[in-house]
Parts: structure tokens; C-alpha cells; sequence
């Protein structure tokens, strides 16, 4: 049988993983500038060609964005990330809804068996941040409250997958909950359910938490559709 020979990484390939690496631990997050060009240089060891090779490589797989007259910025915090952000681009919102749905109902069962401690207390704050932006009327604060409560809920599952998985939809899921919530509006009523979510996976009531995750997402659904036939 013939083996192939294994191929030794190039120096772009190189650089792309430890550019990658910086951006996945976090040393890099998102919305940084990257350092400039003659620092990267220097910092990987590697010739001005090479590097533009992989910022090029890294800006079309979507870690990387380029501002003319700015620098290059760091978009999203891993390959998934951008992956993801693509896809669900080039989806519309209803079905970004219904995979909002399937992932957030079952993190809401699982974090009603599984949360400990630390993660009602971490619960306990994110509902009340919201409830603050709900009572302020600040539609830009309560999407990004709303993100943050549906995070702590999947890392309540204790489920790295799952964790990892919404984690990376994030960035995407962001832009979903903004639209919705300029749709709807409906701060208050929201609010109101979301409460319902946490006070069941504190009661480690997976029936109620399942049941108030479909709830909210079939009001935004209903919006959604009042809000299609309303502008058609």
C-alpha cells in the first residue's frame, strides 16, 4: 500500500494557526485592531508577503475584517463563529428562529437538571440586568441582557458542546434578537416569561422551562408574522 507523505505546515499555514490561536483565547477578542503590520512581522518571524498571505486567508475564512484607511479588525472569535455567521446570513430570520427553538429548549430541560450554585447566582444576575433594561425601555440593552441570560442557561447545562455551540452562535444570534425585539417591542410580557424560564430551572422544573422557552419563541413568531403581513 502507498503512504503518502506528510506535508510539513508552510510558514503562512503557521502563522494562520497561531493568529487563530490569539483570537480563540481570547488575547485578540473581537472588535480589537490587530497590531500593526511591521509588529506582526517581527512578533511571527515571517517576511511581509507571508504575513498578508495570512491575513488574507484569515479575512476570507471571516476571523479577519479589513477597513479601508482603519486596519484589520478581528470579526469573530473562531472558524465556527464565522462559519455559522455566514450560514445563518444567508437564512432568514424565521429559520434563525426555529434553531433558536431546538437549541435553546433543550439547554433550558438540561439546565433545569443539571445547574448548580454558581450558575442561579450567575442566572439571578442576568434576569435582573434585563429586568433593569426592560424597566428603562432600552431595547439595546435588553437584546444584549437577553444574550447574556440565554448564555448562562447553556453553561448551566454543563454540556461543552452544547456550551461551545452557542457560545459561537452568539455574534449571530445577537443580530436575530436585536431584530426581534425591535419587532415586538414587548419588553414587559418578555420579561415576564423569561422570569418564568429562570424561577422553573431554579425549581428544576424541566416542563415549565421547555414550556416557557416555546413561549416566548411563538410571541415572536406571531410578531414576526403580523410584522411580514404588515409590510407586504
Amino acid at each position: 500500500m502507498d503512504i503518502a507523505k506528510t506535508n510539513r505546515l508552510s510558514l503562512v499555514e503557521q502563522v494562520v494557526l497561531q493568529i487563530e490561536s490569539l483570537i480563540e483565547s481570547g488575547k485578540w477578542s473581537v472588535g480589537t485592531r490587530v497590531p500593526p503590520e511591521l509588529e506582526l512581522m517581527q512578533q511571527f518571524d515571517v517576511s511581509r508577503n507571508t504575513l498578508r498571505e495570512a491575513i488574507r486567508a484569515l479575512v476570507h475564512a471571516g476571523l479577519l475584517k479589513t477597513r479601508q484607511g482603519s486596519g484589520t479588525f478581528v470579526s469573530s472569535s473562531s472558524v465556527l463563529g464565522a462559519a455559522l455567521n455566514r450560514r445563518i446570513q444567508k437564512s432568514n430570520i424565521l429559520e434563525t428562529l426555529e434553531v433558536r427553538h431546538a437549541l435553546e429548549r433543550e439547554a433550558a430541560q438540561l439546565a433545569a437538571i443539571r445547574r448548580n450554585e454558581e450558575d442561579l447566582d450567575r442566572l439571578r444576575m442576568c434576569i435582573a440586568a434585563c429586568q433593569a433594561a426592560a424597566d428603562a425601555k432600552d431595547l439595546q440593552a435588553y437584546a444584549e441582557s437577553d444574550i447574556k441570560l440565554h448564555q448562562a442557561i447553556a453553561e448551566a447545562t454543563h454540556n461543552s458542546v452544547l456550551i461551545d455551540l452557542y457560545e459561537h452562535m452568539t455574534e449571530s444570534l445577537q443580530a436575530s434578537v436585536h431584530n426581534l425585539v425591535e419587532i415586538t417591542s414587548h419588553t414587559d410580557s418578555d420579561q415576564k416569561i423569561h422570569s418564568k424560564l429562570v424561577a422553573a430551572i431554579i425549581e428544576q422544573n424541566t416542563d415549565q422551562a421547555v414550556e416557557a422557552v416555546n413561549e416566548y419563541i411563538y410571541q415572536f413568531k406571531e410578531a414576526l408574522s403580523l410584522d411580514i403581513g404588515g409590510s407586504s
